[in-house]
């Protein structure tokens, strides 16, 4: 790492590493000693475990037993290295830097009538120092966030029983906020409307019938599009973030730390200020915006693109449509309004043959996963309303495989950067599918490849009618997509090469895709350097980010399925055996879909069974329903 990169309240730690010899200085730049390595601790079994190194090409080392320190799984520490020792390369915890869990939710409970303040997780002791009077005057179920580095309180979030906590406490446990501070509002807002006038340099697309196909809610628009048949060229013009958000300072401080937008049902939790995610940045229709677009000639008879450029771009969308609108036009119930309508309308409908085809050609090698989105109302007490289920439809699929087209362009454009990778599951975790599969009656014909044997497994369950359900088996038995500095193909795409391009509004890893491309457009090797200089720790810190994320969404959802749970004590509903091992659990499938339940009543149980359950129990603080199986369901 460059000094330059060191920021000032970092400085006392690098200092404190260099005097421990874990780093050296030379050059202008820190590196870690030939002794030492920076990882984040993995799986602790039996007082053992392994240190996932952070950097390139480098192997993951073993802790031996007494070596891990007060070490949990998930913390960030440095090792030693214990060179010389027979077998995989090994090491000891040298220093714990960062705890995998920097913050937590306590609650109060009160029991014999006493009050105590216990983690919401387990019910364990905080460790916060809180006298027995201050506790006293706390109420039954009134929460708070703790910072578990000081073991302090750092705010009240408010009590179990209000549904709007729900929202707080799923943000505070790792520390996410909606607000931003004022230094990055007043950058974010000063920059001026687009003047076409001022970016000469800029190729000129506004001539062109751009038009965005975003879900009806949606408010920040990432892509537009735009194929021109004639020349079988497509356009997928994307958002230009990087000529607003530059390295260095507040704006981009801010966007590193957030690294993805959260999306909760009643709003958004944005990774930039919305004067940039939902105006400036976003290609709004009838208006001017700066775009960064992929230009790609398409081969009809081979679909491969032929031709590709990127390039600095203005747009002028002509319209901003929904995905119900499009599927209404191509179902025939939905005609142009209009003459540049129209223009669009016949555009798309070419567009929609070629999507097709270059789908049919993906799914060859891929997959096609059919699990189902959960989509959840929520009211204005921040209480369930309703839930349904997103289908992809003619639309989604002509959306995605013009990103999926983009996206590949862009990762065949660099050999180090950030790749969107996803490996090939271990031979353990298929075995461990196999078995799970051939439990419910699936008979297992091993194939030539992987692909051919989860094709016939696919087809297999669609005969059952089980495919979201064994869809959501083979899903389970994958690695978990990730961002790296190098490219390792992608499994479930079944591309050789792939990157995240199309969503710089969203997500930070889209964004510094971006800043690259223009620095090897530009031939900027001073740029490109510094874009890549710390990009395995940036990978890594990405990676946990979309983690958190998505932990967030789905923390949510359990929330507020828990509390309508509450509301049905002793109800009966219909659901379907989704795992039985090491627990039993049912997901509801009824008027409500997508409440997990933990069955507690042991009997004749068999995975993706459907069944009538009855809610026993619910608890509110972890957000878990308990439920016994009084019936099945007559098929």
């Amino acid at each position: 790492m460059s000094e330059q990169d060191i920021a000032l309240d970092e400085r006392v730690h690098v200092a404190s590493f260099l005097q421990k010899k874990y780093i050296t200085f030379k050059n202008n730049t820190y590196k870690f000693h030939s002794k030492y390595r920076a990882g984040t601790l993995g799986l602790i079994q039996k007082g053992t475990a392994y240190v996932n190194v952070i950097g390139e090409l480098t192997r993951d080392l073993f802790i031996g037993d007494g070596d891990l320190l007060a070490a949990n799984e998930g913390d960030l520490v440095i090792a030693q290295r214990l060179l010389g020792k027979r077998g995989a390369p090994s090491a000891k915890i040298a220093a714990i830097v960062g705890r995998a869990i920097s913050y937590s939710i306590g609650y109060i409970i009160v029991k014999d009538g006493t009050h105590s303040l216990v983690d919401l997780r387990n019910d364990y002791p905080t460790g916060v120092e809180v006298t027995p009077e201050v506790l006293a005057s706390y109420k039954e179920g009134d929460v708070f966030k703790i910072d578990n580095s000081t073991y302090q309180i750092m705010e009240k979030l408010g009590n179990l029983a209000d549904p709007k906590v729900d929202e707080k406490i799923v943000l505070a446990q790792f520390n996410k906020h909606d607000a931003f501070e004022e230094d990055v509002l007043k950058i974010a807002s000063s920059f001026e409307k687009v003047d076409a006038s001022k970016y000469p340099k800029r190729k000129d697309l506004r001539a062109l019938p751009f038009c965005t196909i975003d879900p009806v809610t949606a408010k920040d628009y990432d892509d537009a599009i735009y194929w021109d048949h004639e020349n079988t060229t497509l356009y997928v013009a994307i958002a230009d973030v990087s000529e607003y958000v530059k390295p260095f300072g507040a704006l981009d401080n801010e966007a590193i730390y957030r690294s993805f937008s959260i999306y909760l049902p009643h709003r958004s939790i944005p990774m930039l200020p919305r004067q940039l995610s939902e105006t400036l940045c976003s290609l709004q229709p009838h208006v001017d915006r700066l775009a960064f677009v992929f230009q790609m000639k398409l081969d009809l008879h081979s679909l491969e693109v032929i031709d590709s450029t990127v390039y600095e771009a203005i747009i002028h969308s002509d319209r901003r449509f929904n995905y119900e609108e499009i599927d209404d036009y191509f179902a025939g119930n939905l005609k142009a309004s209009n003459a540049k309508e129209k223009e669009i309308f016949d555009s798309i409908t070419k567009l929609r043959t070629v999507t097709d085809s270059l789908k049919e050609k993906r799914l060859k090698i891929g997959y096609d996963f059919r699990s189902t989105e959960l989509e959840m109302k929520i009211d204005e007490q921040a209480n369930l309303e309703s839930t349904s289920y997103a289908k992809e439809t003619p639309s989604h699929a002509l959306v995605e495989d013009c990103m999926l087209l983009a996206n590949k362009e862009a990762a065949r454009s660099f050999e180090r950067g950030i790749f969107r990778i996803h490996e090939a599951p271990s031979q353990t975790k298929i075995q461990t599918l196999y078995q799970e599969l051939a439990g419910i009656g699936m008979f297992i014909d091993i194939q030539d490849s992987i692909k051919e044997t989860i094709t016939m497994i696919q087809k297999q369950a669609d005969d059952m009618g089980i495919a979201a359900e064994v869809d959501t088996l083979i899903i389970r038995s994958q690695m978990q997509a990730r961002y790296a500095p190098l490219n390792a193909g992608h499994f479930g795409l079944g591309f050789e090469e792939y990157t995240h391009f199309t969503s710089p509004i969203r997500r930070y890893s889209d964004l510094i895709v971006h800043r690259l491309l223009k620095a090897i457009n530009n031939n900027d090797t001073e740029e490109g350097s510094y874009v890549l200089r710390n990009i395995e720790a940036l990978s890594m810190t990405i990676s946990e980010k979309e983690r958190e994320a998505s932990s967030i969404e789905k923390d949510f959802q359990q929330r507020k399925f828990a509390r309508w749970a509450k509301n049905n004590l002793n109800k009966e509903f219909k659901a379907r055996i989704n795992a039985t091992d090491p627990e039993i659990k049912a997901e509801i499938n009824d008027e409500i879909g997508g409440a997990r339940l933990f069955i507690t009543s042991l009997g004749d149980i068999v995975l993706f069974e459907n069944v009538i359950v009855s809610i026993d129990k619910v608890d509110i603080a972890k957000a878990k329903i308990y439920a016994s199986v009084v019936g099945k369901v007559d098929v």
